[in-house]
């Protein structure tokens, strides 16, 4: 059953739509189910300041691109790949600390969502290979 946290995250939609105004943009699949995102974010080569997304996807992906979306607005791009990193050794590891910044990615990356996270980390992996990082 899926948590009502996560359809909540799902369901902001406030940064949904292609708006065609980008620095960098890109469409990423998920081999493993078949979950599609593309971007569209303005970057500078200091910070992130938009993320714009479309999904054909599950909730999982849905919930983590929008949360992504808002999460992001003004991080350092240094800061953006550490926290990434970080964030990817929680599917390895179970005592590694979730990033201050990122602390809202505890509803989503958890043991209950283990066989779901390609799913959750597809936003992730698609905003480093935007921005070859």
């Amino acid at each position: 059953m899926i948590n009502k946290d996560i359809i909540r995250l799902a369901t902001n939609t406030s940064n949904v739509g292609l708006k065609n105004n980008y620095s960098h943009k890109i469409s990423l699949k998920n081999s493993t189910c078949g979950d599609k995102i593309t971007l569209e974010l303005i970057a500078d080569k200091n910070k992130i300041s938009s993320m714009k997304y479309e999904t054909l996807s599950c909730i999982y992906c849905e919930a983590s691109a929008s949360l992504l979306s808002r999460k992001i607005k003004d991080v350092k791009l240094k800061d953006i790949k550490n926290d990434f990193i970080t964030l990817k050794k929680i599917s390895k590891k179970k005592n590694v600390k979730i990033p201050k910044r990122l602390s809202d990615f505890k509803k989503l990356i958890n043991s209950d969502n283990f066989n779901r996270f390609k799913c959750i980390f597809l936003p992730f992996d698609a905003v480093l290979k935007a921005l070859k990082l």
